[in-house]
């Protein structure tokens, strides 16, 4: 079978894509697979390694009113004829889009060509170009099961969760635990800010490290500080002489993020849907700040999903300070119950085996129009 995916922009979107290739490839020994996306995207780091990449060209709508606004009419047209016309030359089973301006284009030319077309929003809320391919679409899947009220023209939506890696399947604590040396602590608090770092969790962190963490040796405290953020990090993290605490730890990026994160009694960290899954599947209570910079404001919509049911605690970073940080932190360590109630209620979002629900529909839609 041939396949072509599509999505850009963030990471959250270019994953999920890259999830359910694994999962075709998995399903359908040899299959092929395509990726299309932008000339600049992130997707140009965390594709070209995997499947060959094609692009078009294509940007967002201004908000305001815009000279640069006309260039993006002009790209919306030029976009949907290449991809259309790449669709002719590559003759795919199906199209898979996960968001960004990007999948706009090839969806809609495979929806315009007859080819299976299916979108997967992880998301809370539809992002523009999944409501703008809402009709379109043979199906698509959601990450949270509310995200179907907000898709009413859609032909068909179905609830399956986000796409992860399957070591998230098969992941617990104590072993986690047992792995990576973390056996003599009685608590564990990982933290991170994505793998560029966000400056202000950063700063919150070395705050509840210094006026908590050193206090309390048998909670180790793990904080991943991203590329931009590790040498301010560390030099304020030694002129405090938290050096000296063996239960403080840092690093630039956590590679192993999913023994990491099964290893932690608490999390702390921004709220993309991809991020929210993981959680979700490894029952890990948290405190979610989303970042102020995402559109739309998608992750605090994300997190409040978690929130509202007692999921997670929501932070939003302009109201953070490390009183309210250390508090929450504190309450929820001190608290063992609370934190049960927590793991359990987050755990209602996992949705297990999204990989495999995805290729069965995608196979069925494919084999029924093929009929």
């Amino acid at each position: 079978m041939k396949f072509i995916l599509s999505g850009g922009g963030t990471g959250g979107h270019v994953n999920p894509a890259l999830a359910i290739g694994a999962a075709i490839e998995k399903y359908h020994k040899g299959a092929e697979i395509h990726y299309v996306g932008t000339p600049t995207g992130i997707e140009n780091k965390l594709v070209p390694q995997k499947y060959p990449m094609h692009h078009v060209k294509i940007r967002g709508l201004r908000r305001s009113l815009s000279p640069a606004n006309i260039k993006t009419a002009c790209l919306t047209v030029t976009s949907f004829a290449k991809a259309r016309k790449l669709l002719k030359e590559q003759k795919p089973d199906g199209v898979v889009g996960t968001g960004g301006y990007v999948c706009w284009p090839v969806c809609a030319a495979a929806a315009s060509l007859g080819i299976p077309c299916f979108l997967h929003e992880s998301n809370a809320v539809p992002g523009f170009a999944v409501k703008m391919l809402e009709k379109k679409a043979d199906v698509i899947f959601v990450n949270f099961e509310k995200t179907a009220e907000r898709l009413p023209g859609a032909k068909k939506v179905v609830h399956v969760g986000t796409p992860l890696k399957e070591i998230f399947y098969t992941l617990d604590k104590e072993s986690a635990r047992k792995t990576l040396g973390f056996e003599g602590y009685e608590r564990i608090v990982l933290s991170f800010g994505g793998s560029l770092g966000a400056a202000v969790l950063n700063a919150r962190v070395l705050e509840l490290m210094e006026e908590y963490g050193k206090d309390h040796p048998e909670v180790l405290f793990l904080h991943a500080t991203g590329a931009r953020g590790k040498a301010e990090f560390e030099r304020i993290f030694k002129e405090k002489g938290l050096d000296k605490y063996d239960n403080l730890r840092y690093f630039e990026y956590i590679y192993e993020m999913p023994q990491y994160m099964a290893a932690a009694d608490l999390v702390i960290c921004r709220s993309g849907a991809m991020t929210l899954s993981e959680l979700a599947m490894l029952s890990k209570a948290s405190i979610l700040i989303p970042s102020p910079n995402v559109t739309d404001d998608q992750q605090t919509k994300n997190a409040r999903l978690l929130s509202d049911k007692g999921g997670a605690i929501l932070m939003k970073e302009s109201e953070m300070d490390c009183s309210s940080l250390k508090n929450a932190v504190d309450q929820l360590l001190s608290d063992p119950e609370a934190l049960k109630r927590m793991e359990k209620q987050v755990r209602t979002f996992a949705v297990k085996d999204a990989e495999r629900e995805i290729v069965s529909i995608m196979d069925r839609v494919i084999e029924e129009k093929k009929r």
